[in-house]
């Protein structure tokens, strides 16, 4: 979707602030930048929508150059959401959304429902807010209407330039809740700076860590967290392993639970208050059933971390939950397994030698 090759950038004052760097962000996914001061981070992203351009190397966008696109084409399919959340103030709600799908000419009935389908999006009721102004909305309500004003004209790719960092630490919290559920439904490519290391876990399918100017480490949040690679990486990102060890790490520790065949749980009494998990005859998960009633449970892959699984436990409103690899069935986890887990290496991590 969008690809560096081999890109720097160099400032008139000498000043390096990209060396050379490859890199690929999917379609569909969100990347987060973060790094130091300095690092590049900001450089990097502003030059995919040639808000910088580079010094050497090229930006590819879907096979093609971005140098090869008019430059209103390229930003129109670029949406840009900022720490400054910059909405006009004289302007109501729905004519700030409205700006950029007005200028490609937009039928009215066509943008009319796209703002009301938005503004439900992100919680804002559009016959309570569309015809106010920015000021009579909190920040947080504004920043969620600077998001969808960068989604209105339904662009591929959406810039994120450290959006929540000048907001109180509860609205931040919502509006990255906001953030993975809204990219679960719109599923664009996102790429997403922040100088918060836990933002850029909690949010992103991968991280870029840069330092200097130049890729530290690309990998998954969990890879990041469990296998540094460098002692920059070590240090910058400091002591999270326990949230991000794995269902298996923790099953590890412990005995699996009962599983029964597909064939034989007709022979289960109704009564029997066990929690089996249905497996078939290849070993692939198929459900679970207790008292005689199936229960659609759903399972946990053996990599998640633990973060996503505490998640899983409370949608499903469950305290087993089965684990697979690959659907095939490998045991089971409970609430309170993990909960023992980290109370565990809380301890050994802070030194103290348990009896």
């Amino acid at each position: 979707m969008i690809e560096f090759q081999s890109v720097s950038k160099t400032f008139p004052d000498g000043t390096e602030a990209v060396k050379d760097i490859d890199l690929t962000v999917n379609k569909g996914e969100l990347l987060t930048l973060i790094g130091p001061s300095g690092c590049g981070k900001t450089t990097s992203m502003k030059m995919i929508n040639r808000l910088i351009e580079p010094t050497s190397g090229n930006i590819i966008i879907n096979d093609k150059d971005i140098r090869e696109y008019k430059i209103d084409e390229l930003r129109w399919n670029i949406g840009y959401v900022l720490q400054e959340i910059a909405l006009f103030p004289h302007m109501t709600i729905e004519e700030n959304i409205a700006i950029v799908p007005e200028m490609k000419k937009w039928k009215k009935n066509k943008l009319s429902k796209r703002i009301e389908e938005l503004m439900d999006m992100v919680g804002l009721e559009p016959g309570t807010y569309k015809k106010r102004k920015p000021s009579e909305l909190s920040g947080g309500q504004q920043q969620r209407v600077g998001v969808i004003r960068a989604l209105a004209a339904d662009p591929d790719i959406i810039l994120m330039d450290e959006p929540f960092s000048a907001l109180d630490p509860i609205s931040r919290e919502q509006l990255q809740q906001d953030i993975q559920q809204l990219q679960q439904e719109i599923q664009k490519t996102i790429v997403f700076v922040t100088h918060d290391i836990d933002e850029a876990l909690a949010l992103g399918d991968r991280v870029c860590l840069m330092k200097d100017g130049k890729i530290e480490q690309l990998s998954t949040p969990q890879e990041l967290i469990l296998n540094p690679q460098t002692d920059f990486v070590k240090s910058f990102v400091g002591e999270r392993k326990s949230p991000w060890q794995t269902a298996v790490d923790v099953m590890a520790d412990r005995s699996q639970s009962n599983a029964i065949q597909e064939s034989e749980v007709n022979t289960l009494n109704s009564e029997d208050s066990t929690l089996y998990m249905i497996v078939d005859s290849k070993n692939d998960y198929k459900g679970a059933i207790q008292n005689g009633k199936k229960l659609d449970l759903r399972a946990l892959p053996n990599g998640m971390h633990l973060r996503k699984a505490t998640e899983e436990f409370e949608a499903q409103g469950v305290s087993v939950l089965p684990v697979v690899k690959e659907n095939k069935f490998i045991g089971t986890l409970s609430y309170k397994d993990i909960v023992q887990y980290l109370q565990k290496q809380t301890t050994m991590e802070n030194g103290v030698i348990q009896q």
